[in-house]
């Protein structure tokens, strides 16, 4: 029991030796006092609402045909109700590959986002490594998420240093 005892002590020396600095930055705090970080997310809005109201006017006007087919559904012959079936279910494919064609994982919105938001992104990520780098931190966290972080300490928020040093100040 003793020797677990002394191993722990050790241990614990061993860390304390080592210790390592960390700090923490809030990205979406630095983000949104970066002007240009905004302009980008209200144009990347306003696309996003564009291609919305595009897709809800093709959604309305499918359900338009279906309602229409409904009404004559019984006045039909079974070639006309097949030809109107297919031609609603070829409308909802239509839409849903022009939706995935915007919002999709490689969609336009995507491409648009990483075209006006990466670059600033990356930016931050360049001023946060260099200041890791100069402060001697093993670890910068980042607390937009919240994940998993009970507490902060404000003497260790380095995201005013990450605006200053991106040219912005608070």
């Amino acid at each position: 029991m003793k020797k677990i005892g002394l191993l722990f002590i050790a241990a614990i020396m061993a860390f304390s030796v080592n210790a390592q600095k960390f700090a923490f930055v809030d990205t979406e705090y630095i983000l949104d006092r970066i002007p240009s970080y905004k302009a980008a997310q209200d144009q990347i809005d306003k696309i996003s609402s564009e291609y919305e109201n595009e897709l809800e006017t093709m959604y309305s006007e499918v359900e338009k045909l279906y309602k229409s087919y409904q009404n004559e559904k019984v006045l039909l012959t079974e070639e006309q109700r097949s030809q109107k079936e297919e031609a609603i279910i070829a409308s909802e494919k239509q839409i849903k590959e022009l939706q995935q064609k915007y919002f999709g994982p490689e969609g336009a919105v995507f491409q648009k986002r990483q075209e006006l938001v990466k670059p600033i992104q990356d930016e931050v990520y360049i001023v946060v490594k260099e200041i890791a780098l100069e402060g001697g931190y093993a670890v910068i966290f980042d607390t937009s998420s919240g994940a998993g972080i009970l507490y902060e300490n404000a003497r260790y928020n380095k995201s005013d240093d990450v605006l200053e040093k991106l040219g912005y100040t608070n």
